[in-house]
């Protein structure tokens, strides 16, 4: 019963334990984080095999398959890449041991269980992890919005007949308009960065 316990508590167990962040940089994780362009850890779940690590720009996952082999396989996902949807958080009953966050990334279907004193920690994880699907969502549909925008003035441009511009002139204006439009649109809309929401929820 010691063992187990102690197992718990080091995050040597199939049930998670959040990670300190005066500890972040004991973790294998916090060696793939990009902290030469601003990457910053915001909340680290450990268990035994796994890591998984929420920094603002990127969920990163260091796979170990399973608990006896020391090799390890790390996915990164940035978010900009790869949107979270289907969020999910099954709190513990009265004998379980663990509370359970559920989320998509991209494709990928992700459960991770935590020991539920965690669960506090995971109240919140919970609450950034869906505050980032809401606004990814809500930007992409702007963002659909802001390129229909713009075919629809291409086709109304294109009905205006005019002597005093070239087929090559209007077509190289337009293609600047474009392109200026849409790296704008993009820049305002398909966010990289998320710490802005994770500042606001996680509380360490």
């Amino acid at each position: 019963m010691l063992k187990k316990l102690a197992s718990d508590a080091l995050g040597l167990s199939d049930i998670g334990v959040v990670v300190p962040k005066s500890d972040f940089d004991k973790t294998e994780a916090d060696d793939f984080v990009m902290h030469e362009i601003g990457e910053v850890i915001y909340f680290l779940i450990k268990t035994k095999a796994d890591e998984y690590c929420f920094t603002n720009k990127a969920l990163i996952h260091v796979d170990g398959k399973n608990a006896i082999s020391k090799k390890r396989m790390l996915r990164r996902y940035d978010y900009v890449y790869h949107p979270i949807t289907e969020v999910a958080l099954e709190t513990a009953g009265t004998i379980d041991l663990d509370v359970e966050i559920k989320f998509t990334i991209g494709n990928v279907p992700l459960s991770i269980d935590i020991h539920k004193r965690f669960a506090t920690e995971i109240k919140d994880l919970y609450k950034v992890i869906h505050a980032i699907s809401m606004e990814m969502k809500e930007n992409a549909k702007k963002y659909e919005i802001a390129q229909n925008s713009l075919n629809y003035a291409a086709q109304s441009i294109g009905k205006i007949e005019s002597r005093e511009v070239t087929p090559a002139g209007s077509f190289e204006d337009i293609t600047r308009f474009a392109t200026d439009w849409m790296l704008d649109q993009k820049h305002k809309y398909v966010k990289k960065d998320f710490a802005d929401l994770f500042e606001l929820y996680i509380n360490q």
